[in-house]
């Protein structure tokens, strides 16, 4: 049974820096796309953050965080890392880890295994 297991998220100042991690128990990871999603506080939806190819040869991100947010992989540690600089309050959310197969995308609709979050909150 795969696992996508969150981690690396806490209370942080505006200004700050956060690094999550995604570990996927179970899951051959170098052959899986990975990305990172997150739900602002009463958000209805998952917004797409960033997401990495199998090999991590190609990246993307949503226009808020680009220049400040670098999501990388290590496929021999089958870890997903999520860089989080210059965070502001706007950044508060639940994180979410998430895996595909085939290609990159940033719409949560395209993932159908999820790990349970982890909590980033960003203090002005």
């Amino acid at each position: 049974q795969v696992h996508v297991v969150e981690s690396g998220g806490g209370l942080v100042q505006a200004g700050g820096s956060l690094r999550l991690s995604c570990t996927t128990p179970g899951l051959t990871f170098d052959d899986y796309v990975m990305g990172w999603f997150r739900q602002a506080p009463g958000g209805k939806q998952r917004a797409g953050v960033s997401c990495i190819s199998a090999n991590g040869g190609n990246t993307y991100y949503t226009r808020s965080v680009k220049g400040r947010f670098t999501i990388s992989r290590d496929n021999a540690k089958s870890t997903l890392y999520l860089q989080m600089n210059s965070l502001n309050p706007e950044d508060t959310a639940m994180y979410y880890c998430a895996t595909r197969a085939g290609d990159c995308y940033l719409a949560a609709s395209w993932y159908n295994i999820w790990g349970q979050g982890t909590q980033v909150t960003v203090s002005s």
